[in-house]
């Protein structure tokens, strides 16, 4: 029997046992702080964000990054935060003393710096025409110089910095993805939607095509009643002449479109497949399409719009 300690209750050692034991890892939450000068990308870098499944605050006093990080945990809730703190804030000069609050209260964060040249700067607030917050009743290189006055310290500090003074909305984008690439899904999002031209174009399709040029399962009364998610009438769909040959077709090219898509990161996309009614060939099509897809290692959504709507 093991001995007792002075309580009677617990075994003499079980302490340094628990101690000693190595617990389960977790995935710590963080915190990504975004900085810079106004107009280098601050808000093309938080978007990137929200698209990746971020949860993000623009323009939030220092002093409440300590209150917001009490919605992370490490089992559920918020698990990636970013916070875009700037001169905009009236408690800006608060946030070096915030961000060592936070790394003595344990709680990991990493700081971006977005900067830009001056002359980059002054282009895009002209072009947005919009005053600098620094501006004040000065000229706009006035503001441009004072903030980057009072950002010195924290550009010393930043984990990160990112000149986008070159950088177009979408290279901006691909760094901001590429900085958090282990933490954020990137997939391109693919719905296949058959639907009938007599109820309309969908709205959000990005590619159309037509299938009308196949034979009417319609016209045969076996399969009338019939859908394209039945075999029999996905058999006499794809059975017909050009069928197989425009979803072999159709597939690669949407493949090689699908591939531009995601470098020009473009986060969704609906392929939309019609028929007269969006009962048979449209729907036996677009299964098929998503099928081959998914072949060449898309993850597909497959919808039916107007099935049953007859």
């Amino acid at each position: 029997m093991s001995d007792i300690n002075d309580t009677g209750a617990i075994p003499v050692g079980i302490p340094q046992q628990d101690a000693a034991a190595s617990l389960p890892a977790t995935e710590l939450p963080e915190i990504l702080v975004i900085t810079g000068m106004s107009g280098a990308g601050r808000s093309r870098a938080a978007a990137t964000l929200e698209d990746l499944d971020w949860y993000v605050v623009d323009n939030i006093p220092p002093r409440f990054l300590r209150a917001l990080a009490g919605l992370m945990t490490p089992d559920g809730g918020v698990k990636r935060l970013a916070a875009v703190v700037d001169v905009r804030s009236r408690e800006f000069s608060e946030l070096s003393v915030t961000l060592d609050q936070l790394r003595e209260g344990g709680l990991g964060y990493r700081l971006l710096f977005l900067d830009c040249d001056d002359d980059e700067l002054v282009r895009r607030h002209e072009s947005v025409r919009r005053p600098h917050p620094l501006q004040g009743d000065g000229r706009l290189l006035d503001g441009i110089h004072e903030e980057r006055r009072q950002l010195k310290n924290l550009k010393g500090r930043a984990d990160t910095i990112i000149d986008t003074s070159k950088l177009s909305v979408h290279d901006l984008s691909r760094r901001i993805r590429h900085l958090v690439a282990n933490e954020s899904p990137t997939d391109l999002q693919v719905t296949v939607m058959s639907f009938g031209f007599k109820y309309g174009l969908p709205l959000d399709a990005d590619n159309v095509a037509d299938v009308r040029f196949l034979p009417n399962p319609y016209w045969v009364s076996e399969l009338r009643h019939l859908t394209g998610h039945d075999s029999a009438v996905s058999d006499f769909v794809l059975a017909q002449k050009g069928a197989s040959e425009f979803v072999a077709s159709y597939s690669n090219l949407m493949a090689a479109i699908l591939d531009g898509y995601t470098r020009e990161l473009k986060p969704f996309v609906t392929i939309a497949i019609g028929c007269t009614g969006g009962k048979h060939r449209s729907v036996a099509i677009a299964e098929a399409v998503s099928e081959e897809l998914r072949k060449r290692g898309r993850t597909v959504r497959t919808l039916h719009r107007d099935q049953g709507r007859e």
